[in-house]
């Protein structure tokens, strides 16, 4: 059933658009946004001429030039574009308008939180990271120098030291500490206000910092069990005392096997299409939801002709129309 939306309400939401993929390991997230609008076009329908758009310059140029830089891979043209995510999703919430960011690789995430955090400062911010990555890693313990493996750990301030399996050069060190610090705080977050959903490909030092750290965090046979309400009251209870809440959504943390393989680390054994909607569905009510983001839609890699962004353009349009509801 579709919900009748209130034409004044589309005025509190603003599109942002950050087609950068200078985080992923693999090409073709870029396209991610093309895709949700070709699968929009397939409904007959005008999201995307109903809501103001605002786009984030990207550096994607970047790519066609040799990177020395084997730990934070592309970390100088990352870093301009968090800036700018930063500051438009800042100048948005300051604007009191509802931030819908639609972001080719997940290291977009970080930009989106210290824009929340600059907006609110004296604020406490919760994180629902539904992802089938914790992208907990620094340049001291990533596998692939891939920077969107790294927004949390950014958002968070933390290096992981302790489980270190790289070194670290100081040019690495001296740009991962403005990775850290830009937007002016080292850390954005804290990790008794994070919740990770459906994360299950994770590193063994990532698997360290989540033990040491509690991090709470709920399986796929979790949402599967006990149902995706439960799951979200207890997520939205456990953020009881954050006065805002940023929604971040990987379309990997979705099964590629039932959904697509289309986004750059597809992972089995994930959430259905309709646990992933009825989980943000649910958040969405919260009007603590400040901002939702949806990253890691790869055309290139989709097996099954835009199955992925079809799926997140169905979830992308009851989650907005949740939002409008609110008021």
């Amino acid at each position: 059933m579709e919900i009748a939306l209130n034409p004044m309400n589309s005025k509190k939401i603003i599109i942002l658009e950050n087609n950068s993929e200078l985080g992923a390991g693999t090409r073709g997230s870029s396209l991610g946004i093309a895709a949700l609008k070709v699968a929009a076009l397939k409904t007959k329908k005008n999201y995307f001429t109903k809501y103001k758009t605002e786009v984030v310059e990207d550096n994607n140029e970047l790519l066609h030039e040799a990177n020395g830089n084997e730990l934070a891979v592309n970390a100088a043209g990352i870093l301009d574009v968090l800036n700018k995510v930063h500051d438009q999703v800042k100048s948005i919430l300051d604007r009191n308008k509802f931030p819908i960011v639609l972001a080719g690789d997940h290291s977009s995430a970080a930009g989106t939180i210290a824009g929340i955090r600059s907006a609110n400062p004296d604020a406490r911010v919760g994180v629902i990271w539904l992802d089938a990555h914790a992208d907990l890693h620094s340049p001291y313990t990533t596998p692939s120098g891939n920077i969107h493996g790294m927004p949390l750990a950014m958002s968070l301030g933390v290096d992981n030291i302790e489980h270190r399996k790289n070194a670290v050069d100081h040019e690495t060190a001296a740009i991962w500490s403005e990775l850290k610090s830009f937007g002016g705080v080292e850390r954005k977050i804290d990790v008794a206000d994070l919740v990770f959903i459906s994360v299950r490909d994770t590193e063994e030092a990532e698997d360290y910092f989540i033990s040491e750290k509690n991090i709470k965090q709920f399986d796929v046979q979790d949402v599967r069990r006990r149902g995706v309400k439960e799951i979200s009251d207890e997520t939205l209870n456990y953020l009881k005392d954050c006065d805002h809440i940023y929604l971040s959504f990987d379309v990997d943390c979705m099964d590629c096997d039932l959904v697509s393989y289309g986004t750059g680390t597809p992972v089995p054994n994930g959430l259905t299409e309709n646990e992933a909607a009825g989980l943000i569905n649910h958040f969405l009510i919260d009007k603590r939801v400040c901002c939702f983001e949806i990253v890691e839609i790869n055309p290139c890699l989709d097996n099954k002709q835009n199955a992925m962004a079809e799926s997140a353009m169905r979830i992308l349009e009851n989650a907005t129309n949740i939002i409008e509801k609110r008021g």
